[in-house]
């Protein structure tokens, strides 16, 4: 199938990239031919943001987005940061934070559910897009220049075998195709590999974000209440926060977000969500409610020094692709439509001036003068303050500098995060086990418990998606050195270390994969110490199907 413009990923990016690009073709009086493929069940299924949404770049892709009926949109009325300790909880008032850390104007919002609304629109618009297709594949042209994406098989047995109602995948040719897979996707990374983008660039840093969203009793619900925290559970070198944003008809979203480059193999980034909600501060909301939904999602946190080159032949990587996120203000989808728009704007120049297959060069000029760009520098040392320092000293720093930022006179040099978060664990014996309480089945649970929230569903008779390098090291390897922390790192439960009775009596010690538990918030891929797991897309369709995350 050809098209002028293939998109991966119908998020925020590739959705106001495809939006844009219709506007343009209509400006001009021409046709351009967009093409979106999602690998979940439908526009918004795989879908998880906090979120607090700066309006600035709907704003200039679709101003009626204000007017529109999108549930779970609704105006932040008020806005608390608190420091946490064990019992106790310190309010840090408004005026001492930094002016890009607040959030008057903003708006919460489901962000899948804004994605199915964007979806709307740009069907509207003429753009095609497939729900339920995965692109499996990257294609290159004579000239190694990206021509395009295949989608998986579907039909495929777990040992390669073709089932009744086999389908093959599909080829979907482009003169330009964009990335827009978010956190992490399969594609945008070896893209990245293989156009070697990062050479000039620091590692790529990542946060693990979980959420659930509860009904709370009315009494406990303050519409249009954003508040954010630091400290406990978590320690001072272990970086992290949450986030608490009540909603429409009383509806909290409640997240935590642990940094992935803690050092402790015993730590859980869910039991430590799990942990926080029993606070006072946060019991006192949910108390006597209910949750009814759940997930978890990496999130880009290297900022302005991780930022690979954004194109290469016949290409380009947008929004969370190439990692917009700005981390002190918890914010990235505006960024995501912005720069969704740029690549949308150079592509469109250059099919009317007849080029395909070509380097965008537009594309990172336009970045490179754009607010995101000066918000992102702005921004750019307080995740490798934070990890260099801890929590308190690292914070007071980073806050002074995005202070004396806004006048001009922050520090003049950038640090760097020097390394991967898989390389900062720290071996089993050097640390120390971390205790967590039981689940109450109240206000904390179990994993299985969430992920029955989650939605999640694969056919199982596939091929694994979660592929081993070499299927030794996780028991040979992990285990012994780091007590193979992919047991606990992932949310879903997916990874287990299992000892059973062989056939003559002998202990055997085993790694088992429940693939169809993933979420997709690819954390193993990111963390894994010996990265050993390859995160792949499953079948088009399968995983999560989040309903107002």
């Amino acid at each position: 199938m050809e098209y002028d413009v293939v998109i991966v990923g119908a998020g925020p990016a590739g959705l106001s990239a495809a939006i844009r690009l219709k506007q343009l073709a209509a400006k001009h009086g021409s046709e351009i031919s967009v093409c979106v493929i999602e690998k979940g069940a439908e526009v918004g299924a795989h879908i998880l943001s906090g979120a607090v949404i700066d309006p600035i770049g709907l704003d200039a892709l679709l101003p009626e987005w204000r007017e529109a009926d999108i549930a779970g949109k609704t105006p932040v009325h008020a806005d608390k940061f608190l420091m946490l300790g064990r019992k106790a909880a310190i309010r840090i008032p408004n005026f001492l934070l930094p002016s890009m850390m607040r959030n008057e104007g903003s708006y919460i919002a489901s962000l899948g559910n804004l994605c199915r609304w964007l979806g709307e629109q740009a069907e509207a618009l003429g753009v095609e897009i497939y729900p339920g297709f995965a692109a499996a594949e990257v294609l290159f042209d004579d000239n190694g220049a990206l021509k395009g994406v295949a989608t998986g098989d579907m039909g495929v047995g777990r040992n390669g075998e073709k089932k009744d109602g086999y389908t093959p995948g599909v080829e979907l040719h482009g003169k330009y195709t964009f990335l827009a897979e978010g956190a992490r996707g399969s594609l945008s990374k070896y893209l990245i590999s293989h156009f070697k983008l990062d050479a000039k660039s620091e590692p790529q840093k990542y946060g693990i974000g979980i959420k659930e969203v509860w009904e709370v009793p009315a009494e406990q619900h303050s519409r249009g209440l954003v508040q954010h925290t630091l400290g406990w559970p978590l320690d001072n070198a272990t970086g992290g926060g949450s986030f608490l944003y009540h909603m429409d008809n009383n509806l909290v979203a409640v997240g935590f977000v642990v940094h992935l480059n803690y050092s402790n193999p015993y730590l859980s980034p869910f039991e430590e969500f799990q942990r926080f909600k029993t606070h006072p501060a946060i019991r006192a909301t949910l108390q006597g409610g209910r949750a009814i939904s759940y997930g978890a999602r990496a999130i880009t946190e290297g900022g302005w020094q991780s930022i690979p080159e954004l194109v290469f032949p016949g290409g380009a990587l947008i929004g969370c692709a190439a990692g917009f996120v700005n981390v002190p203000r918890i914010k990235g989808s505006h960024n995501a439509v912005a720069t969704g728009m740029m690549a949308a704007d150079a592509a469109a120049q250059a099919l009317l001036d007849g080029r395909a297959r070509d380097v965008l060069d537009a594309y990172p000029k336009a970045f490179a003068k754009s607010a995101v760009a000066k918000e992102l520098k702005r921004a750019r040392n307080l995740k490798p303050l934070w990890s260099r320092f801890g929590l308190f000293p690292g914070v007071m720093f980073a806050g002074l500098d995005l202070w004396l930022n806004q006048f001009g006179l922050g520090l003049p040099w950038t640090f760097k995060h020097g390394k991967s978060d898989a390389l900062n664990l720290s071996e089993a014996k050097k640390s120390k086990p971390i205790d967590y309480p039981k689940a109450d089945g109240k206000i904390s649970f179990d994993r299985l418990t969430c992920l029955a929230l989650s939605g999640v569903n694969h056919e199982e008779d596939q091929p694994v998606h979660l592929r081993l390098g070499d299927n030794s090291v996780p028991v040979n390897v992990n285990l012994p050195r780091f007590a193979e922390p992919a047991q606990r790192y992932c949310p879903a439960g997916v990874y287990e270390i299992l000892e059973e009775k062989g056939r003559s009596g002998e202990d055997i010690v085993r790694f088992q994969i429940n693939a169809q538990n993933c979420v997709h918030c690819k954390t193993c891929d990111i963390k894994d110490p010996s990265q050993n797991i390859d995160w792949t897309v499953p079948e088009g369709g399968g995983g999560p199907n989040y309903s107002g995350m």
